[in-house]
């Protein structure tokens, strides 16, 4: 009889198995044979076979247990004894017995150096083993104690026989695959990676094996904070000798022709990221500079380098052997073990350049050969990542504007020596992305080729940017070839993505891109391949890329049709924008459309360009309130005009939209009679904004009347926002009637209204009229407080310059000077040259004035020039009229006065004609006619509808009018109309003599 248990619990006798049944009789049988020939206690087999509360009498349970197995066996194997049961069987009949037996001799035979005999008794040994033994025994803990016990030994005795075989010579590739999965399912044994190190040496693969110990030293180091054993190191010293005794050839870095130029700062990057990650990956467009970053870095990293030129290399399969080529290896056969070999040996880096177009053979390439050599870190070049596991992409970005420069610079001394930059070469860099390819082209056409020229070709790059050195790869020796490079590495559907996207003129969003039907997987593998550039919200392509995108279109006869998407994309945004800028999301979307402003406007101008008329219509009324509010009125008066201008069909809806943003940013711009002329004779329409646009159009003729009539039924509009803006549109009528006191209830409705819809600009612009209107009166502290508001909303808008401008004028009106000229000064840092900088300099000059300087008031004007809207041109001929008539030129005020009063009359404006008139009371009082002055300055209050008092060249004639208030008085009783004329004529006639 044989029992086995070394796999599940059995009984073998006379050659057929018995059944043994029930799990604690198997378990009373595995105790016994544990055990063979020996006693074993009643006390230890019902610890055995109840570890944890037994039954209340154990030796009947015992005894019943021991009788069930009786019946299970032959003969009478089972034998009671005084204090126990024993298994009268000898050690081998019991197959765990005899594989300890066997080992053990085998164990002995292979230390007396007798490897056949040890061969023979561990194989024997070994063969005995049928699975987990005891593997129907888990539930008792002696089974699991014995099964731990009896895995450890049956280790022991396959690494004994390993170790038979690696002194015999058998096939060490046959051992490494058998000693492989041991190793790695018991990563710690140190005996087994002694083995395998062994193994893989014998095999002629001493960079793994170098690799195996490697990577279990930096294991043990990590997990128990400890070393390789004495014998293990011993080991792997000897594989290290062996290895060193091998040459290994030398780096193929060869000395670059020029100087790095300005990327320190990158080249400190790369060496930061290699010291962390084997792998780096830098990554950008054609031209931005990666190889020559690649190797001005690699040097610093190690003392073999080799640069691997994958350009040449066509097809994919001939990447190893490229790399094989760099190192100077035999190319027959295999190349990648003789790779790994040199690769292993040394500190090394390998530079793999230009992976973008073999990217799955130069992933895969650089993973096995990182596998495998663990002193060995790989840079690549590409446009896209090679994506594989542990790499860091790195980017690459385009030279900064100083270091463009620089770079410029010191290729044209090359060609022209002596040459001095001027800011035209900032020009040239920046139109060229900072692309130093493309800058180093540029600048060798100084040989030839002046400056001024090369700025005026740039517009055919491609065509200019040509002479590049003959021994560089034919893609880098033109800008057309490095860009068609990637173009051409494109699947069809992404070429077809990427010259869409070249008609956005400054990047978009991925919603946006989706509206001119690109879709968003294409982007996203876009922006893998270095086409586009993204900071997580939008996407941009750089300006030589997007020429070459254009060129195709172009080629493709696709242009026009890619147009016509991007303008219907950005009609989209517009439309989807245009309500929320009536509302609480003013904010919000006024910056996305002043971040897509260019797109924007090159959609209008291409649609007008096109006589696309209804789409020109919709574009600009739903740009309207986008212009209103970020506050160029001007230049929003001539884009509407022109779209109002253009032939065809369009939707009457947006024509009224379209017509009310022109006429109202018109009248702001103080062009609305030239407006109205070109608008002609509004068309029949309903509705609140066509009485808007009758209105404005009616005032623009000075027909007050008919402008009240229209708006009448429509100034209790349900919408909060609609009835706003038309209360504010009556204040401009009852104001230019001279009913500055009916005005008022206007203005207190449409600050409500504004309130309701949670409107900034609107609430602002109204507040900032209704802090006028307290100003004129008097009512210092209703004005001030307005005012604080109107300023709050314009700085949390943070778009509108100009009103921030006038909310100043408004503050000088009140006296409050000091903060007045902090505002404006405020705005003309903040854009300087921009429209809003001649306002803000005439009252800068107003105040320098008042305060005695009169240099810096004159500086000032004369920075604004004779430019501006015609209300800027009427406040600066009178600032300039009050600093002639200071310095005692009248007849050059009277000029200036007449010249004010021209532009001032053809705005529907009366607070501006009472401008004209408190800078004609001047000249009047300064020449000797304080009457007609106090007259004048009485006709100023008429047409304001207040005196302004704390104005201070109101203030200054009042107290030196003092005495003539019957004079005031009478200029203060014309109708708007009649003060109208008595201004009219002061300003036609030439001022009184002394």
């Amino acid at each position: 009889m044989r029992v086995g248990l070394l796999g599940s619990v059995r009984v073998v006798a006379d050659g057929r198995e018995s059944a043994v049944g029930g799990p604690r009789v198997r378990a009373l049988l595995a105790r016994l044979a544990l055990a063979p020939g020996r006693t074993v206690t009643v006390q230890g087999l019902a610890e055995a076979l109840w570890p944890e509360e037994g039954p209340r009498h154990t030796r009947p349970a015992l005894q019943s247990l021991v009788s069930r197995l009786r019946r299970a066996l032959p003969g009478d194997v089972l034998r009671s004894e005084a204090d126990g049961y024993r298994l009268d069987l000898s050690p081998d009949a019991v197959d765990a017995c005899r594989f300890e037996r066997l080992a053990d001799e085998g164990r002995r035979a292979l230390r007396s150096g007798h490897t056949e005999a040890a061969a023979e008794h561990l194989t024997a040994a070994l063969d005995l083993w049928r699975g987990t033994p005891l593997a129907d025994l888990g539930a008792f803990p002696f089974a699991a104690a014995e099964t731990e016990r009896l895995a450890e030994r049956r280790l022991g005795a396959e690494e004994d026989r390993f170790e038979v075989g690696l002194a015999v010579g058998a096939d060490p590739g046959a051992l490494v695959t058998a000693l492989e999965p041991l190793t790695a399912a018991h990563p710690l044994r140190e005996r087994l990676r002694g083995l395998l190190v062994r193994a893989l040496a014998a095999d002629g693969r001493r960079p793994e094996a170098l690799a195996s110990y490697e990577s279990y030293r930096a294991l043990l180091a990590g997990e128990l904070g400890t070393d390789p054993g004495p014998g293990l190191r011993e080991l792997h010293l000897s594989v290290l000798r062996e290895d060193a005794a091998r040459p290994v050839p030398p780096g193929n870095l060869r000395a670059p022709l020029t100087g790095f130029v300005d990327r320190e700062d990158e080249r400190r990057l790369v060496g930061e990221r290699m010291a962390d990650h084997r792998l780096v990956t830098l990554v950008g467009p054609g031209g931005v500079g990666k190889t020559r970053l690649a190797t001005a870095a690699a040097p610093d990293l190690a003392d073999h380098v080799w640069l691997v030129e994958l350009a040449p290399v066509s097809d994919p399969a001939d990447v190893p052997r490229a790399a094989a080529r760099a190192l100077g290896l035999r190319l027959s056969g295999d190349v990648v073990p003789r790779l790994v070999e040199v690769l292993s040996a040394v500190d090394a880096v390998l530079v793999l350049d230009g992976c973008e177009h073999v990217l799955s053979s130069a992933a895969h390439l650089a993973e096995d050969l990182l596998g495998r050599c663990p002193r060995l870190r790989v840079l690549a070049t590409s446009r896209e990542p090679l994506g594989i596991t542990g790499e860091a992409p790195t980017p690459v970005r385009p030279l900064g504007p100083d270091s463009a420069v620089r770079l410029f610079t010191a290729r044209a001394r090359a060609v022209r020596p002596g040459f001095v930059p001027t800011d035209e070469v900032g020009q040239v860099c920046r139109r060229l992305d900072g692309l130093p390819l493309a800058i180093e082209l540029a600048a060798v056409r100084l040989r030839t080729m002046p400056l001024d020229v090369l700025v005026e070709r740039l517009g055919d790059r491609f065509g200019l940017l040509s002479g590049g050195s003959r021994t560089a790869a034919p893609r880098h020796r033109t800008l057309r070839g490095v860009i068609a490079w990637s173009w051409d590495l494109l699947t069809g559907p992404e070429r077809a993505a990427a010259e869409r996207l070249s008609v956005f003129l400054n990047g978009c969003t991925p919603r946006t891109a989706e509206r001119a039907g690109i879709a968003e997987d294409l982007l996203y593998s876009l922006v893998d391949k270095s086409l586009l550039e993204t900071d997580g919200s939008r996407l941009r392509m750089l300006d030589t890329i997007r020429a070459f995108g254009l060129e195709r279109l172009a080629e493709d006869g696709t242009l026009h049709a890619a147009r016509v998407a991007h303008a219907a994309a950005l009609l989209d945004l517009a439309e989807t924008a245009e309500p929320h800028l009536r509302g609480t999301g003013q904010a919000e979307w006024v910056g996305r459309l002043t971040t897509e402003h260019d797109d924007l406007l090159a959609a209008l101008d291409f649609t007008v360009r096109t006589g696309d008329a209804g789409t020109a219509v919709r574009l600009g009324a739903a740009l309207a309130q986008f212009w209103t509010v970020t506050g160029d009125h001007a230049a929003a008066a001539r884009r509407l005009g022109d779209v109002l201008r253009s032939p065809g069909p369009a939707p009457t809806d947006a024509w009224w939209r379209a017509a009310a943003g022109y006429l109202f940013n018109a009248a702001f711009a103080g062009g609305l009679t030239d407006a109205a002329t070109l608008l002609g004779t509004p068309p029949t329409g309903d509705g609140a904004t066509a009485a808007f646009v009758r209105a404005l159009h009616a005032l623009a003729h000075g027909e007050t009347g008919p402008a009240a009539a229209a708006l009448e039924p429509h100034v209790d509009h349900s919408d909060p926002w609609t009835r706003a803006m038309l209360r504010a549109a009556r204040y401009f009528v009852r104001s230019a009637e001279g009913a500055a006191d009916r005005a008022a209830d206007d203005l207190s409705v449409a600050v409500r209204g504004f309130r309701q819809a949670g409107e900034r600009w609107g609430l602002s612009l109204t507040l900032m009229f209704q802090a006028f209107a307290h100003t004129v009166a008097g009512r210092t502290a209703q004005a001030a407080a307005a005012l604080d508001e109107a300023e709050e909303l314009t700085r949390l808008l943070g778009t509108h310059d100009d009103q921030r401008v006038w909310l100043a004028m408004v503050r000088v009106d009140l006296g409050d000077t000091d903060r007045a000229r902090a505002l404006l000064l405020d705005a003309v840092a903040a854009a300087p040259d921009a429209p809003q900088e001649v306002l803000a300099r005439i009252c800068l000059a107003d105040l320098a004035r008042h305060s005695g300087d009169a240099d810096l008031a004159h500086e000032h004007l004369d920075r604004v020039g004779e430019g501006g809207d015609p209300a800027g041109r009427a406040l600066r001929a009178v600032a300039s009229a009050h600093l002639r008539c200071a310095e005692d030129e009248p007849d050059a005020a009277a000029e200036l006065l007449a010249e004010a009063f021209d532009h001032a009359a053809g705005m529907p404006d009366p607070p501006m004609l009472a401008h004209v008139a408190v800078g004609a009371a001047d000249l009047r009082y300064r020449t000797g006619a304080p009457r007609e002055a106090a007259e004048l300055l009485g006709a100023a209050h008429t047409l304001r509808g207040g005196p302004n008092p704390r104005n201070p060249d109101v203030a200054w004639l009042r107290r030196v009018l003092r005495g003539h208030d019957a004079d005031y008085e009478r200029g203060r009783s014309l109708d708007a109309g009649a003060a109208r004329d008595r201004l009219r004529q002061a300003c036609a006639r030439a001022p009184a003599s002394g």
